[in-house]
């Protein structure tokens, strides 16, 4: 026994592991070297039955008090068969955390449920298209979907009027059955859905024709969305009790509809506040004033200061998108300030901006130019005016 490592090293837990941290590692363990996930590899498979042998001891009030205790010598001369070097896995229960990875193979204990017991509707998905704005206000949508409704003609037992479901041959009216199979650790229970009822306990013999014997029919039906202001691109919206229908007189699901939201030509959104661009002129850069910016909630007036630099950024405050849990908070809208460079100027616009470069000291000024009749802040004002 000297040789054999330490089962809470094994594991990767400390002594002190409780249950849960117990589980957890070893189901970490078992899902990377379970042999089923790794056929033919020998060293997968040893690392897999060193931590089931490790689990199957400190998982076991009894057994981990005595490894504690006294180490591996404590089973060194227990015997027992079955299990791995001689040791006796009969107490452990593994159905659980084999049935959590590998869907039921081993019993899936934890997804045991109780013939007949009423069970909730699965949940039903469905997408609408909104723009933009509508994402930012919020707007009520129409979506048609196709929703089931218990059957009127059998009263949804899926049975022929005048006759009724009887209890399931195969199962006894359990729902599940259970069955052993032998497996690296010994002899394991195994549960599963019964395939004759489905797990309802009750077979059909003679079913509604109205329903062909599942208990309910399908029609399209409109259901209203109210799309919260402030909603994102791919959130959700959940609306109560308009999924499938609930199994053994269990509840309805839900119904999760999925927005999706159009591009905008102009914004861009993140979380709560919105970006965009607005061009200036090269007179507005340089002298000031007024310009017209627009926003979601219509265009509004922004002061230009005089000599503002391209990419200069300003805050138009509580401009934004609301928060989703309060409407009346709103993000900001940042616009960036590009000017734009005139492509296409005329003889007067030319000669204006090279009075302009030489009064700036850029260059020297053409002779003669002092004798014109207007002044050079006219001219330059007359330009700008005609090109805007």
């Amino acid at each position: 026994m000297a040789d054999k490592r330490d089962y809470y090293e094994i594991l990767g837990v400390g002594k002190d592991a409780d249950d849960a941290q117990l589980k957890s590692a070893y189901r970490k363990l078992a899902k990377k070297y379970h042999p089923d996930v790794n056929p033919g590899d020998k060293e997968a498979e040893a690392k897999f039955k060193e931590a089931t042998e490790a689990y199957g001891v400190l998982s076991d009030p009894d057994k981990r008090r005595q490894y504690d205790q006294f180490g591996h010598a404590a089973f060194e001369n227990g015997g027992g068969g079955g299990g791995f070097g001689g040791f006796d896995f009969s107490g452990a229960d593994f159905s659980d955390i084999f049935g959590d990875l590998f869907g039921g193979m081993f019993g899936g204990g934890s997804t045991r449920r109780a013939a007949n017991q009423p069970m909730r509707g699965a949940s039903l998905r469905a997408r609408i298209n909104i723009t933009f704005e509508e994402a930012v206000f919020g707007c009520e949508k129409e979506l048609e979907i196709t929703l089931k409704d218990p059957c009127e003609t059998c009263g949804g037992t899926g049975a022929k009027p005048g006759t009724s479901p009887v209890t399931c041959t195969r199962c006894g009216g359990r729902g599940q059955i259970e069955y052993t199979q032998q497996s690296l650790f010994g002899m394991v229970r195994n549960v599963s859905t019964c395939p004759e009822c489905n797990g309802s306990g009750k077979m059909i013999k003679d079913k509604c024709t109205a329903c062909r014997g599942t208990g309910y029919t399908s029609s399209r039906k409109k259901i209203q969305v109210s799309v919260p202001a402030g909603i994102d691109s791919g959130q959700s919206i959940r609306i109560r009790d308009k999924g499938e229908p609930g199994i053994n007189g269990g509840p309805r699901g839900d119904l999760l509809v999925e927005v999706n939201v159009a591009r905008h030509p102009i914004f861009q959104r993140q979380d709560m506040d919105i970006f965009s661009t607005a061009p200036l002129t090269f007179a507005q850069a340089a002298l000031g004033g007024d310009i017209i910016i627009n926003t979601v909630d219509g265009d509004v007036s922004y002061h230009v200061k005089a000599g503002t630099q391209t990419d200069t950024r300003i805050r138009l405050k509580g401009k934004g998108v609301p928060s989703l849990r309060n409407k009346d908070v709103r993000g900001d809208h940042y616009v960036t300030l590009v000017v734009q460079v005139p492509t296409n100027l005329n003889a007067a616009a030319k000669e204006a901006l090279e009075e302009f470069d030489a009064a700036c000291g850029n260059r020297p000024a053409k002779p003669g130019s002092e004798k014109k009749k207007k002044t050079f802040r006219e001219k330059l004002k007359e330009t700008f005016e005609d090109l805007d």
